[in-house]
């Protein structure tokens, strides 16, 4: 599963062709993902102008003004292609299927960008204005923000007994970590993954 670095790659990607731009044409070309479509999303995002394009966690989210918020998760193997770019050429590589193809926007420079997802268990969802802070209520730090530091991490680890290796996975410790970057950064740090999280060495900064 796509994890916070990969995520981020890919909304870096999709800046010059979503951000600022408007959708001339939606299309969704099932009911469902992991989920249902909400029975709403092309009416809502035919027309919409993209403010701003962020991530959270493992979530890409596409303001729309006036509109709410369009959330993207890629689940196992979720994708986001974009062809017929007006800055480059993009050409779809033969083995990404067109029959995998469920949501696809076409913005006002005529740039399809299209996600598809082959085992559909990512998410297109809509989130409705001023509700994203309830949504998202339960979600730890971003782990490059701000609001993380070595303090914050030993502050959620205190007297932890459950594995060090599922607290960082559990997202509301902090966002966006899944198994590799978590395996990863544990092995970095000489830490066993089946230590209790209490006792991982963590100490806190003397400022």
């Amino acid at each position: 599963m796509p994890e916070l670095p990969e995520v981020e790659t890919v909304r870096r990607g999709l800046l010059p062709h979503l951000e600022g731009r408007g959708i001339a044409r939606a299309e969704a070309r099932r009911p469902d993902l992991r989920r249902p479509l909400p029975p709403d999303l092309v009416q809502v995002l035919t027309g919409a102008q993209i403010t701003a394009l962020r991530r959270r966690s493992k979530y890409l989210l596409a303001d729309l003004h006036d509109r709410g918020t369009l959330l993207i998760h890629l689940g196992m193997s979720g994708r986001i292609l974009i062809e017929g770019a007006a800055t480059a050429d993009h050409h779809r590589d033969p083995a990404i299927l067109p029959r995998h193809d469920h949501v696809v926007l076409v913005n006002d420079q005529g740039t399809t960008i299209t996600y598809n997802d082959a085992r559909r268990f990512g998410m297109v969802d809509l989130i409705a204005p001023g509700a994203e802070a309830a949504l998202f209520a339960g979600l730890g730090p971003e782990p490059l923000s701000d609001d993380f530091d070595a303090d914050r991490l030993a502050h959620a680890l205190k007297d932890r007994a459950a594995p060090i290796k599922a607290l960082l996975l559990d997202q509301r410790t902090v966002a966006g970590l899944g198994n590799i970057y978590v395996s990863e950064a544990l092995h970095r740090a000489g830490i066993d993954p089946r230590r209790a999280g209490g006792g991982s060495g963590a100490r806190r900064s003397n400022r």
